[in-house]
């Protein structure tokens, strides 16, 4: 499906929602997520309809984000998701890494073994498959068939924590990834579980494991850690320790969860060894964190 993007200003007149660009409306009479007017309403944004539809328009849904300038150096992005609350396997968190606007997200669910983009990974909108259950807020299939999977835009949902890294190969990265998705979609699926990614474990083979290993095998030989947030603690301490000889840059910052009615707060998991604890507090030190 071919993404045409329009950029130009969020309002609302009359109770309706659109988008006004080069002297153009757009998306009149359409349903824009209550999410977004919340967030960036009056402000300058870039849309485009996703395949998936809408449960009560039966039309496709809209997707907007913020029209902001990207980065024109090659750049990675480690990102540690904080815990969504209302879910038990949640209670970790999350990890994803961006290659130059490639964000490679892995899973225990084979379909989201994937590549995404920016605006789809962080800002997609609570409508349709992506909202939580009308019945028990959660992820839910109904029995009419419908699926509300409650798995919308990342930055709507939770805080995300943000590594970002210049100077490194791009094209050895995504390489060294692109294997990592081919091998799990290669592996036989269990029949028992055809949606699940059969190979996943969370000690080896898991959002965290897959990405600390892709980095150990591009170079960084010291990070380590099974769990979400001490992974990013040691990627953050060991490639800091790392710049001089790589030449990299480092860049560390928040993107604060955009709250809306269908999330709750995310939490930060806490810090449950010994060896993360003193590298977070030396990382402190250095005013990095």
């Amino acid at each position: 499906m071919e993404q045409h993007i329009i950029k130009g200003k969020l309002c609302k007149e009359s109770g309706q929602a659109f988008i006004k660009g080069n002297g153009k409306t757009f998306f009149e009479g359409r349903l824009i997520w209550d999410g977004y007017l919340t967030h960036w309403l009056g402000r300058n944004v870039c849309a485009r309809e996703l395949s998936q539809m809408d449960y009560k328009t039966s039309q496709p849904i809209i997707l907007i984000w913020p029209d902001e300038p990207t980065s024109e150096e090659p750049i990675v992005d480690f990102y540690y998701n904080e815990r969504l609350i209302k879910y038990p396997a949640s209670l970790f968190g999350h990890n994803a890494i961006n290659v130059n606007g490639h964000i490679y997200n892995f899973s225990h669910l084979l379909n989201e073994n994937e590549i995404m983009t920016p605006e789809e990974f962080f800002y997609r909108p609570a409508l349709g498959e992506f909202a939580p259950s009308p019945v028990n807020g959660k992820f839910e299939i109904l029995e009419n068939g419908q699926a509300f999977y409650d798995k919308f835009g990342r930055n709507f949902m939770r805080s995300i924590h943000v590594l970002r890294i210049r100077g490194m190969d791009i094209k050895r990265l995504s390489n060294i990834l692109d294997e990592e998705l081919d091998i799990i979609h290669t592996t036989p699926v269990n029949p028992k579980k055809p949606e699940k990614y059969a190979d996943f474990s969370f000690f080896t083979r898991s959002c965290s494991t897959i990405i600390r290993d892709s980095l150990i095998k591009y170079g960084f030989k010291n990070i380590d850690g099974t769990l979400p947030r001490h992974l990013f603690i040691s990627t953050v301490f060991n490639i800091y320790k790392q710049r001089d000889i790589d030449g990299i840059e480092l860049e560390l910052y928040t993107m604060p969860q955009l709250k809306v009615p269908e999330a709750p707060l995310s939490a930060m998991t806490p810090i449950f060894n010994m060896k993360h604890r003193k590298q977070y507090k030396k990382l402190i030190a250095e005013g990095l964190f």
